[in-house]
């Protein structure tokens, strides 16, 4: 980290309490000058930071800024954060990040992607300071029959994090979304590479983009109807988004490092939102009327037609929409 980075860092871990300029200098092993600077950016940057003789510098909690280093606070485990403010897309870079030989638990975070991505080639809507959008890289030592598991991890983990810092219970709609009261919140998208040679993934990539607050205006026409976000309002977020994140993150690893890839399965299929009902499957050109059964062990969505055929979903297969009268 530069001197900045480790300011920050330090003003982070103290929010709230003041930390003079001399602890700071000599904690960090830098001049009190470039602590100055190293704060003059900082404030320059947006964050609310006050500065008093004999007391030092404070960073005050009404400063919401997200970071590496207000993720970090809450972390438990130790990954690799990069918070950049806008990007063209969380999954591109990681994915550059990966073929370069990025480590495992490298995380790249946005509050704004210019050309967000969603599955089939469908672009994710995702404006300046509404939402957040988190890569995570991933080095598993396994097959790709087993990659489903990386994007249903994402959900369970998703949706306990949206519950740990709001009063919303978020469900689960098969395979890759996170719902909140009938409406999307939360939209996962897992790329992964081959290794031919050894026929197993060589990294895999973990998109998950989150509507924290509504954006001004509103919701474009489109998914108006469809799409939620897990605060109501702006106010409702403060010093919360962080927090949320971290807890995404440390749910998603520690269930990724159990020696159980299966031990979410049971929380997975219980926040599932269309068992039971009536769905629509699209697969190909074929339009099927089931209803949804079950979930495999392997993550598969079972369902039965109306002449009484089951079928078992993979993911990457179909789309499905809940059936209305």
């Amino acid at each position: 980290m530069n001197v900045k980075e480790q300011v920050l860092n330090q003003l982070e871990k103290n929010k709230g309490e003041y930390i003079s300029g001399g602890t700071l200098s000599e904690d960090l092993g830098v001049s009190r000058n470039a602590i100055w600077k190293a704060i003059q950016s900082l404030i320059k940057d947006g964050y609310l930071i006050e500065s008093k003789s004999r007391k030092g510098y404070l960073l005050q909690e009404d400063s919401d800024i997200l970071s590496a280093q207000s993720i970090n606070k809450y972390l438990k485990n130790d990954l690799d954060i990069k918070v950049i403010p806008t990007c063209s897309s969380t999954n591109d870079m990681l994915v550059d990040l990966a073929h370069d030989g990025a480590k495992e638990g490298t995380v790249i975070i946005s509050t704004e992607q210019t050309k967000g991505k969603g599955r089939t080639g469908k672009s994710f809507y995702s404006p300046k300071d509404t939402g957040v959008y988190i890569s995570i890289l991933l080095r598993p030592d396994t097959s790709p029959e087993d990659s489903l598991y990386f994007t249903t991890i994402a959900a369970v983990a998703t949706a306990k994090a949206i519950e740990s810092v709001s009063d919303k219970k978020a469900d689960i709609k098969w395979v890759n979304d996170v719902y909140i009261e009938d409406k999307k919140v939360c939209g996962i998208l897992t790329e992964a590479a081959l290794s031919m040679e050894m026929n197993k993934l060589d990294y895999a990539v973990v998109g998950i983009g989150i509507n924290i607050t509504p954006p001004k205006g509103g919701f474009p026409k489109d998914i108006k109807k469809i799409a939620t976000t897990v605060f109501d309002k702006k106010a409702d977020s403060k010093n919360k988004t962080s927090i949320l994140v971290a807890n995404l993150l440390d749910y998603y690893m520690d269930y990724y490092k159990s020696n159980d890839m299966k031990s979410h399965l049971k929380e997975y299929i219980n926040r599932s939102n269309i068992l039971g009902d009536r769905i629509i499957v699209y697969k190909g050109n074929m339009k099927l009327y089931c209803r949804a059964i079950d979930i495999d062990s392997r993550c598969r969505l079972i369902v039965e037609d109306e002449h009484g055929n089951e079928y078992t979903l993979s993911y990457g297969e179909v789309s499905i929409d809940i059936e209305t009268d």
